[in-house]
């Protein structure tokens, strides 16, 4: 089941033309925002010339964003696997788009990307092969009242009987009974085309309030948020910490993380939540193939995409696609999960030409890649060859290097010998004939 949602039927109904630039208004060029940053000691960024296939790539390293310069909005606090912060995506919409530019996203996870945007009043388009990032982002673009939420849990039974799998591992018989009887809830109201957007809303903060390692979580102490671990070895947590699922309100907690969801929202931005909700479109399928994103509309692309086989989507997210009565074999086979390089680039070779297409004349796209393998693998160097085979100017590699935190993904230091060590972005552009004098350069 994938929850009923309104689509726009025709991009004629979308506001494509607001990504036309204002004859007065130049376009951006993030090698001048690039030369021109400053870090909070005021270091000013250096670029350093790498070669790659024989062609000269500049790579600037700095700390070009951090909690310490902006801190992100509550909105964001929903747990996704493998998902960067929204400090990324920020510094980009600020530095290559303007009000009412469509950004797209297509690998848009939790859509920490299109929230962003939304918030920055900015147009969106998100797209993800996984049916659990549309039911974990399009509601959050729709801000309830905390008030209204809680009157229709209330409304909702809690006299279901228990689960059709084993769960006892990870809930209170009694959690248990309520999280069926709300999924059976859930269920009823989209089968019934009776679902709204509170329902929406409730179904995804319980879809995300699963499992846990707090008491902010339906679930007994397990392994933290972003993924579900097997029965199996949630009986191997509970006999090692010698712990028993005590009983969790779970309605109590979905009102809680609804006003913590809530909680620094500003009413511009609710309102510009809702525009940019209203007009988007949320696409659930292949990034190689978008039809329904016309040509040369998107002004910025900021993504990241499957790295190779590290993340595995489907054992991580089989909790959450019983919940949401998804099979969970049916949504793995329809994510890439690459083992070898050359599988993996012959399947991004594909999504940057989708990208060349949409992009309008002057867009960019930053493509975030990291090194993988125990830093065997450099994806840079293989992305950048794709990227300017699709039709795209590299302008450079960016880095941002931050001071580690324990709970961070952080940029250049090997906090994850099995994942994803440093994050890279690679920085592309689409040749605009009315702006640029030479299409084959990689630095203009």
């Amino acid at each position: 089941m994938l929850y009923q949602y309104t689509i726009i039927p025709s991009s004629a109904n979308l506001p494509y033309d607001s990504v036309t630039p204002s004859p007065t208004q130049a376009d951006p060029d993030i090698n001048t925002v690039l030369r021109t940053f400053r870090g909070l000691d005021g270091t000013k960024t250096s670029p350093e010339l790498l070669d790659i296939g024989g062609e000269t790539i500049r790579k600037y390293t700095a700390e070009f964003w951090t909690p310490r310069q902006r801190q992100a909005s509550s909105i964001h606090e929903i747990s996704y696997r493998a998902c960067f912060k929204p400090q990324l995506p920020r510094f980009f919409i600020d530095s290559l788009t303007k009000a009412g530019d469509l950004v797209y996203d297509p690998f848009s996870g939790r859509g920490t990307t299109v929230l962003e945007a939304g918030l920055c009043g900015r147009n969106v388009v998100a797209n993800d092969a996984n049916p659990l990032s549309r039911i974990m982002t399009e509601p959050r673009f729709f801000s309830p009242d905390p008030d209204v939420v809680g009157k229709r849990l209330k409304a909702i039974p809690r006299s279901a009987g228990s689960a059709d799998i084993d769960l006892s591992m990870f809930f209170h018989p009694d959690t248990e009974k309520e999280i069926v009887s709300l999924k059976n809830y859930l269920i009823d109201r989209n089968d019934h085309a009776r679902m709204d957007q509170i329902d929406r809303w409730i179904a995804m903060v319980a879809t995300n309030r699963l499992t846990g390692h707090s008491k902010g979580f339906f679930s007994v102490y397990t392994l933290p948020p972003n993924q579900a671990v097997s029965p199996q070895s949630q009986q191997r947590i509970n006999k090692k910490r010698e712990q028993v699922p005590e009983y969790r309100d779970t309605y109590q907690i979905i009102l809680k993380k609804t006003r913590s969801l809530l909680r620094s929202l500003s009413a511009a931005e609710k309102s510009n939540l809702v525009r940019a909700g209203k007009s988007a479109l949320f696409l659930n399928g292949d990034a190689r193939t978008t039809p329904q994103i016309p040509d040369n509309t998107v002004q910025l692309t900021v993504t990241s995409p499957p790295f190779l086989d590290i993340v595995q989507y489907r054992e991580d997210n089989w909790l959450r696609c019983w919940f949401n009565n998804l099979d969970r074999d049916t949504v793995g086979k329809g994510i890439t999960m690459a083992r070898t390089v050359d599988e993996w680039c012959a399947v991004m070779g594909r999504v940057f030409v989708e990208l060349c297409r949409i992009t309008r004349p002057g867009g960019y796209v930053a493509f975030e890649v990291g090194e993988v393998r125990k830093r065997t693998i450099r994806l840079e160097e293989q992305v950048i060859p794709l990227g300017k085979a699709a039709g795209f100017t590299c302008k450079g590699v960016l880095i941002n290097q931050q001071s580690f935190t324990k709970t961070s993904n952080i940029w250049g230091v090997d906090n994850n010998a099995c994942g994803t060590n440093t994050n890279r972005i690679v920085v592309f552009r689409k040749h605009d004939p009315d702006q640029d004098s030479d299409p084959n350069t990689s630095q203009s």
